[in-house]
Order: structure tokens, then C-alpha cells, then sequence
């Protein structure tokens, strides 16, 4: 399907769409700029975006597909793609996925998620077969036992593992257990999160030989994102040309972000989705330009994450940073923030994951990392207002991940109800 200008998108979703109409009721019928549309309101998108009496879809449901997000960040929603705009999308993330490391003749394990109509496994699976290199399939699924992949791998010399990055964590520490490393495995994509740093020395432990690589920027709910771009900075992705329009705003003005290094929300804008069309919506991530006139940008972390204890904020990058500057012999292997309450006062507890037991005073050492740089940390303790920072060290498969798509939570918030 070929891209549609603006303002083709803006009049169709205008004309056929009832929650368009309406947000759209004070935009000037020519658009200039993109900057003249509002921000989505997610809140009235998907309060629209039901079924039935759907009032954000521009047509009737005859042809298409309906996935459901994760839920990973609230309730999970429906979306609908016609047929014609998933067999775009695929084919454009098939292209990115070579980008990513893929080859001719490579046999790739998708561990991704599917059923109850979950998208990521089936996604990744068109993708593929769309991807403009000759590739071998294999449709193993993240509900498959680790054992069974690690066995899969040696048999059949398995090139690719396509998953979420807490699966790949889960092969790998198989792997580790029994003693083996996957030297056939030429490449991780990992894809639905972030992979954060805590989980790179147990991936390069059972993995020697193999690239790590985003798999591409896409989601449920805002569509085909972006690309990866080949690097080091597995973070770095850039918008599809003549597909998606990717702004970066302020977090608090909504104001657009033009300057290298600059935090903020990420819109997306698809120039080919017009069943369920996706003008200015925010992707619930954070990045910073690399090359704006490229579209290139650098993903920074979820909007919405971070932990809160009385008043002082704790962001996940940062802390995580923290965190693995103090760890010079690498025992976490993943982190996971927990609010509770206890005797009165809240308290933050940093739940880390870990493969073989880590020394007995690493926990003091980690807390006090955590305190010189946020001085205010232990200040607020000292006078009562908070409880001091807590140290709980889990093995990494207790870490509590999204019981649909594999993720890691990245907060938890354990009080009791007020």
C-alpha cells in the first residue's frame, strides 16, 4: 500500500473516523505542518477504540487482523489491521530485520509470544518470510521449555534466537547450568523491551560468537516504528522512509525536540494505516536524537517507568547504571523495582537477579553507590520520612515478568490498597 501524504490522513480520518472528527474539530481543514494536529489523548483513543461500537475504525471490520497488546502498561487494547497494511508493514520490518544481522541461509528461532491474540510471534513470523534474504524458519514459541531450545540449538544448529530479551536470559542461564556454550548461534535479536546491560555478560557467556541486535522497533498499538540501525548502540533506530513520521516532544509542553541529546515522549505518525489510523500517538517510550535529519534516535526508556519513594524519583536507567558501575564482577543479572510499606513509612526495594550467589557484602557496597549519588536518598531516611534502601537478591527466573508476553516488570508496587 502506498504511503499517503498528511493531509490525505488527516482528511480520511476526518471524514470516516467519529473520534477524528471530533478531535479534530479545530484543525484548520489544510495542514501545514504536522505540529497543527493535537497529541493523541490515549485515554479517549482507546475509550473509542472498543468493540463493539467501535468509534475510532474509518470502515467496517471485513478484512483484517486483530492483535491485543501485552497489558504490560495498563489494560491490553485491540488493534486492527487491515490486510493490505499488515503485509506492508511486515515486508518494511523483514528489510529492517537484515539490517539487524540477518543472512541468506540463516535458521532463526522465533521465541516470541503468541495466542489470545497476542501479535509478537506471528508479527515476527510474517516478517520474516517477508524479509528479502532467504531464511529458515523455525516456529518454536516463548512457551517452549528452555531445555527444549538449548537441545534445538545443538540439533538442528540453530544461526538466529529471535525473542524477548528476559527468554534469551532464560536460554542462556540453561545453557550456563549444563555446562554448554551455543557457538552456532551467530545472532540475538531481541525485541518487545529494551536489553539492558545487566543481562549482556550471561548472553555473551552462553552465546561467544553472536551479535546482539534490536529486531526493530514496532508495537501493537502505535504499528511499524522504526529500523535498527547497525552499531554498537543497539538502541539507535531510525524511522522507515515514506512509512512513519517519528517526532520526539517534551515531556511537559508537547513541545517538538530538535536538538541532538535531548530527552523526550516519542510520537509516531504511520503513513499507511487507515482502518485504525495513528496520527501523532505516543508510543509510551523516551529517546533523544542521534541524526534528526536522518530519523535517527536513541531509545532512552519507557515513559512511564521509574520508582517514587516519598519525594524523591528513581529513575530505571539511571539507577540500573548505578547499580552495574559497583558490580565490576557482573553477579546481577537483572533488576526490577519494588514499592512497599511497611510500619508506616513507604521504602523502595531494588530486587536484583542473580545466576551464583553474590558476596556478602555487595549489597552494602550497591546501596551505597545508590546513596552518593542520590544524597537525598539517605537524608530522607535519616529523618524518618522514607525507610532506607533495600537490597533483595532473587535467582534471575524469579524476577517477576508479564505472564502474556514475557517482559520484565520494571515496577512493582506491593502496598497494600489505601
Amino acid at each position: 500500500m502506498p504511503a499517503k501524504s498528511l493531509q490525505d490522513l488527516v482528511d480520511h480520518a476526518r471524514r470516516n473516523s467519529p473520534f477524528y472528527a471530533e478531535a479534530y474539530r479545530d484543525v484548520p481543514q489544510t495542514i501545514a505542518d504536522i505540529t497543527q494536529l493535537p497529541i493523541i489523548d490515549q485515554d479517549a483513543y482507546w475509550a473509542a477504540n472498543t468493540w463493539p461500537d467501535n468509534r475510532l475504525l474509518t470502515g467496517p471490520l471485513t478484512d483484517a487482523g486483530v492483535y491485543k497488546t501485552g497489558g504490560t502498561t495498563g489494560s491490553p487494547k485491540l488493534s486492527f489491521w487491515s490486510r493490505s497494511e499488515h503485509a506492508d508493514s511486515v515486508s518494511a520490518f523483514g528489510a529492517g530485520i537484515v539490517q539487524a544481522g540477518l543472512k541468506a541461509g540463516h535458521r532463526v528461532a522465533n521465541l516470541f509470544w503468541a495466542g489470545e491474540l497476542y501479535g509478537g510471534f506471528l508479527y515476527i513470523e510474517h516478517s520474516l518470510h517477508h524479509a528479502p534474504v532467504e531464511n529458515v524458519r523455525l516456529p518454536v514459541g516463548a512457551a517452549t521449555t528452555n531445555e527444549y531450545v538449548a537441545d534445538l540449538i545443538t540439533n538442528f544448529g540453530v544461526h538466529v534466537l529471535a525473542g524477548v530479551p528476559m527468554k534469551l536470559a532464560a536460554v542462556a542461564e540453561c545453557l550456563i547450568q549444563r555446562g554448554e556454550v551455543a557457538d552456532s548461534v551467530e545472532l540475538l535479536l531481541f525485541g518487545g523491551d529494551l536489553l539492558f546491560d545487566d543481562l549482556r555478560p550471561m548472553l555473551a557467556r552462553a552465546f561467544p560468537k553472536a551479535a546482539v541486535s534490536s529486531i526493530g522497533y514496532a508495537s501493537i498499538d502505535a504499528g511499524l516504528v522504526a529500523a535498527p540501525v547497525p552499531g554498537d548502540d543497539v538502541r539507535v533506530h531510525e524511522a522507515f522512509p515514506n512509512r512513519t513520521l517519528v517526532e520526539i516532544v517534551d515531556d511537559e509542553t508537547g513541545e517538538p525536540i530538535t536538538a541532538v541529546g535531548v530527552p523526550g515522549r516519542v510520537l509516531v505518525t504511520n503513513l499507511f494505516r487507515t482502518l485504525m489510523p495513528v496520527l501523532r500517538y505516543p508510543a509510551g517510550d523516551r529517546a533523544e536524537w542521534v541524526d534528526p535529519e536522518r530519523g535517527r534516535f536513541r531509545l532512552v526508556g519507557r515513559s512511564t517507568e521509574g520508582g517514587r519513594v516519598g519525594m524523591i524519583a528513581m529513575p530505571i536507567e539511571d539507577t540500573r547504571a548505578i547499580l552495574i558501575g559497583a558490580d565490576p564482577d557482573q553477579h546481577i543479572a537483572g533488576m526490577q523495582m519494588v514499592h512497599r510499606r511497611w510500619d508506616g513509612k513507604d521504602g523502595l526495594v531494588l530486587r536484583l537477579g542473580y545466576l551464583e550467589e553474590p558476596p556478602a557484602d555487595l549489597s552494602e557496597r550497591l546501596v551505597e553507590a545508590v546513596y552518593a549519588a542520590r544524597p537525598v536518598f539517605p537524608a530522607e531516611a535519616g529523618a524518618g520520612a522514607i525507610h532506607h534502601l533495600v537490597i533483595e537478591w532473587v535467582p534471575r527466573a524469579e524476577l517477576v515478568t508479564n505472564p502474556r508476553t514475557g517482559k520484565l516488570v520494571q515496577v512493582l508496587d506491593e502496598r497494600p490498597p489505601a
